[in-house]
């Protein structure tokens, strides 16, 4: 209604001009707000649009049946199906169903009965009966004084950026299970020998960047004399795609000139613009030097066990994962000066570690509980406050009594060290 229908209506109603005015100008005060606040609440809009497709405004009362909607823009009608006349005076309570977060609702109305703004998502049902994750970013409206008196929802339908972040998720867990299995180091070679194409494992594996290999033969990131072998026989290998045995064995040099003993499986593959040798390389020197690692700590880890040790330990974690003493050797006592019986416990634990170590031999630990056989280097504290270098082998055992069961050796030092 106009401000000339008003006065219409005014003049019908009063018995002298004099009212009729003062009506007046009561009516445009309140038209022109009216005004005003349609302005506001359209530069309102306009502001949150890229990042709400709806705004909702309830009363205050959050009691049964629940805040009462006053106003929906028509984002909202677009997102939920429902018109504005469907939903003015009813709760928002009418887009809950079967897979709407309780846990979430709680939070909500526990943030708003505190008068706190509120940021959450949960699945919501539009009309049709259809679901959508809602996404709501939920802050009170006050008046002059101060006091809230409604609260404002701009909202957001979610569903298929969850979608894809999901997808995304998936195919990370999907890459990282593949990565983790396979260990691939691969390089694409063309029918002349150039490097059409190289994986960063490779690329990590022999030094040099992807715009130098691209620039390369096959033959010539290997040392000289066994890549004019290889140089030679490329040709005749091509031809039979690699086929004369399963896997090759060929020695790659480092940028460094480091060499790299490797062994590698090559398959054709027809791409759509070539036919490439798919090459995917195992690092025999890696693998050798790891397992003779592995067998060196083994046996390190064996002699601490079966042999007179500084002093050995058996430790669980507790409910709040902290490590606590089940027993020790008595040892412990002539290292550290303490009595078995003050060493005991997460407090005992304490007492030893050093302060700024516990955070690493916990995480050392949590990693051990999880079934894996490990050492680590940290400092523990003495009875008279001396710190003491110390490197501690710890494995999972299956006893009911206590779950790890380690060997603490005190770290030598050099002749002139500190």
């Amino acid at each position: 209604m106009d401000i000339l229908e008003v006065m219409r209506v005014v003049r019908e109603h009063t018995k002298d001009e004099s009212s009729a005015e003062t009506l007046k100008d009561l009516f445009e005060k309140i038209i022109d707000e009216r005004d005003t606040a349609r302005k506001e609440l359209k530069l309102l809009e306009a502001a949150v649009r890229n990042d709400y497709d709806s705004i909702l405004i309830t009363e205050l009362d959050l009691e049964k049946p629940g805040p009462i909607i006053v106003y929906v823009n028509e984002g909202f009608e677009r997102m939920t199906g429902y018109k504005k006349e469907e939903v003015i005076g009813k709760t928002p309570r009418i887009l809950q169903g079967p897979k709407t977060d309780r846990e979430t609702l709680d939070r909500l109305k526990e943030s708003l009965i505190e008068g706190k703004a509120f940021f959450g998502q949960t699945v919501n049902y539009r009309k049709d009966g259809s679901e959508f994750i809602n996404q709501w970013d939920i802050h009170p409206l006050v008046d002059k004084d101060g006091k809230i008196t409604h609260w404002v929802s701009y909202q957001h339908d979610i569903t298929e950026r969850k979608r894809v972040e999901q997808s995304l998720v998936d195919s990370k867990i999907e890459m990282d299970d593949f990565y983790e299995t396979s260990k691939r180091t691969v390089l694409d070679l063309a029918e002349d020998g150039t490097i059409r194409f190289a994986n960063k494992s490779l690329i990590e594996l022999i030094g040099y960047e992807k715009e130098e290999l691209k620039k390369m033969k096959f033959w010539e990131i290997m040392p000289e004399k066994h890549g004019q072998i290889v140089k030679d026989r490329y040709e005749e290998l091509w031809k039979d795609n690699f086929r004369s045995q399963p896997d090759y064995r060929f020695i790659l040099q480092h940028k460094g000139g480091l060499p790299i003993q490797v062994e590698a499986n090559i398959q054709p593959l027809e791409l759509k613009t070539e036919k490439v040798m798919r090459t995917e390389v195992s690092n025999v020197s890696l693998r050798k030097k790891v397992l003779k690692t592995l067998y060196e700590r083994n046996q390190d880890f064996n002699r601490l066990f079966n042999t007179k040790s500084d002093f050995k330990y058996g430790l669980s974690l507790n409910d709040k994962g902290e490590p606590e003493f089940r027993w020790l050797s008595e040892d412990v006592s002539n290292i550290t000066g303490y009595s078995v019986q003050e060493c005991e416990g997460h407090e005992g634990w304490k007492k030893l570690v050093h302060p700024d170590d516990r955070g690493k031999a916990t995480s050392h630990l949590h990693k051990v509980s999880e079934g894996r056989s490990m050492c680590i280097e940290y400092r523990i504290i003495d009875k008279a406050g001396n710190e003491i270098p110390v490197m501690d082998y710890a494995k999972s055992v299956d006893v009911q009594t206590f779950d790890i069961k380690g060997a603490v050796a005190l770290v030598k030092q050099a002749a002139g060290e500190a």
